[in-house]
């Protein structure tokens, strides 16, 4: 892991094209913004594992639930 120190406004350089710049600093807090290619997926590690939670919790349960719930699935797109 690099750690750096950097005031507001400054920016660090992620290979050619992925700049992450200190937008703010304030009561504990650092707002940072990112720009990068639309092909570079950006997801906040929480909300990673979030969704990695909730996999685990769908391939927990048993195939005739999931198969259920693909049933229903299909009929709701039918209908529409």
């Amino acid at each position: 892991m690099l750690v750096i120190t950097r005031k507001s406004s400054e920016s660090i350089l992620i290979g050619n094209d992925i700049r992450v710049t200190v937008l703010e600093i304030s009561e504990g807090k650092v707002k940072i913004g990112i720009e990068a290619p639309k092909h570079v997926n950006i997801v906040r590690t929480e909300v990673l594992e979030t969704i990695n939670a909730n996999i685990d919790a769908v391939l927990a349960e048993s195939p005739r639930d999931l198969n259920l719930l693909k049933s229903r699935i299909i009929k709701r797109k039918e209908k529409n």
